[in-house]
């Protein structure tokens, strides 16, 4: 028995005269039959408690215990059953075991890959299923190198490749084994960092701002931490990135200017709440809402659907209207025109009590009318009224508004004015040689000039 787990997961040479011998037995052929009736009935099986057992979660993020649940059932049933099938073959016959042993290693590896890309799927939001996919064939070839014994060729051969950095040098297996667990060690920061976030976020107790300052230092701090954790794990030392810390230095004083600057100006608009999410900002002529606020840039998006990405250093160096700075409630007005000899009064009352009507107009301030001026076809009205609830848009209420400013001012006889304008004729174009005669001595020029209008034919048109 303890023979029999010492080498369940030994690696062995699958070669070509290995392989051939088990074509050439029928115990070979019997086992990879088995090998496949196993992965089939094991996929059937897993198939079906899924759908019965584990709801389907349609949405982009699932949950990741539910996803690594669904992603687990048929390599830890296929582990299991190959596990059972393993031992049993050992005791019912003499023939050596090869295909079941491939498959139980298989089946394991399957389930290591699995619960990597599950992690890795849970740290990354933006991880698609065909990156999972491609990563999962990586793996998979990782795999089949290391069943055949080639890794140790491919390992050596990395180890004998070495770059000088500095006093030292650097094989590439350490480069790439540096990589590898530098990613990983980045992998489960952000994966911690999203749990500390989630919590932090719903902390209702601490300002909203303070909990994006938060959630940012301890993402900073982990993957610092994992960086500076997992290059010692690997070989490298860390004195040996002074090398480097001289040209990275002058890079952040050059080349990457904009961006420490607008990284830090994130730091500064969350720690002085100057800018908030949903608050509603004017920058530069474009109007929107805050709905993200990223170490490098804030996003604000209008009522259109449109989003524009504004550089964090633009807050801290320029101004910046901020609409609901102090309050979520927002100004807007309207204008009518109402024609001469209005009881204006009334207008105005009638006017208030269009705009006092809607749910979404605020009671206090309330609203109010004013007269602003005598135009050419009326007299202007003006109305100004506070809006709850800014984030809706105005179209609707201005619409809502003016319908029942038509309905009241109809019922009332207000009368809104057509646009008029009065043309005067001076004179008829007259036959120039008239003008010399001694009835009218006065040249053409000279009669332009006079200014008795009742002499002259004159006619009024209105449009």
């Amino acid at each position: 028995m303890d023979d029999f787990f010492d080498t369940l997961f030994a690696r062995k040479e699958f070669l070509e005269n290995l392989l051939k011998l088990s074509f050439n037995t029928p115990s070979g052929w019997v086992e990879l039959a088995l090998c496949a009736v196993l992965m089939l009935l094991t996929h059937w099986v897993s198939k079906a408690i899924i759908a019965r057992y584990i709801r389907n979660d349609a949405t982009a993020n699932p949950n990741f215990l539910h996803h690594l649940i669904r992603r687990l059932v048929w390599p830890v049933l296929l582990l299991i059953c190959t596990l059972v099938a393993m031992f049993l073959w050992r005791l019912t016959t003499d023939n050596p075991v090869l295909w079941l042993q491939l498959l139980l290693m298989a089946a394991r590896w399957m389930l290591i890959i699995r619960i990597a890309l599950a992690a890795l799927r849970s740290a990354i939001p933006k991880f698609t299923a065909t990156m999972e996919y491609s990563l999962s064939s990586i793996l998979w070839v990782c795999f089949l190198l290391w069943l055949t014994g080639a890794d140790s060729f491919i390992i050596n051969l990395l180890k004998s490749l070495a770059l000088p950095v500095g006093s030292s040098r650097i094989s590439l297996y350490t480069i790439i084994m540096g990589v590898i667990t530098v990613g990983i060690a980045i992998i489960i920061a952000m994966w911690v960092s999203r749990i500390i976030e989630a919590r932090i976020l719903n902390a209702k107790r601490l300002d909203l701002n303070l909990r994006y300052v938060l959630s940012k230092v301890v993402k900073t701090l982990l993957l610092i931490i994992a960086v500076l954790i997992a290059l010692p794990m690997v070989g490298i030392d860390l004195t040996m990135l002074s090398v480097f810390g001289g040209a990275l230095g002058v890079g952040l004083g050059f080349g990457l200017q904009k961006i420490a600057s607008n990284y830090v100006s994130g730091f500064i608009i969350l720690a002085d709440h100057s800018v908030r999410p949903g608050d509603r900002l004017n920058i530069n002529g474009f109007t929107g809402y805050v709905t993200k606020i990223t170490a490098r840039f804030v996003v604000l998006r209008n009522l259109t659907g449109s989003e524009a990405l504004i550089p964090n250093d633009t807050f801290v160096a320029n101004t910046v209207i901020n609409e609901s700075y102090s309050s979520t409630i927002l100004s807007t007005n309207l204008t009518v025109q109402v024609a001469y000899g209005t009881n204006l009064p009334q207008a105005l009352e009638l006017f208030t009590q269009a705009a006092a009507k809607q749910e979404r107009v605020c009671k206090d301030p309330a609203p109010g009318s004013y007269v602003t001026g005598f135009a050419d076809s009326g007299i202007n009205l003006y109305l100004s009224y506070w809006v709850n609830d800014p984030e809706r848009g105005f179209m609707g209420l201005n619409s809502a508004i003016l319908l029942d400013v038509w309905h009241s001012f109809t019922e009332a006889g207000i009368e809104f004015p057509y646009p008029q304008q009065e043309v005067r004729i001076l004179n008829d174009q007259q036959d120039p040689i008239a003008w010399e005669t001694d009835a009218n001595p006065l040249k053409p020029s000279d009669a332009l000039n006079q200014t008795d209008h009742a002499t002259k034919p004159s006619s009024t048109t209105q449009s």
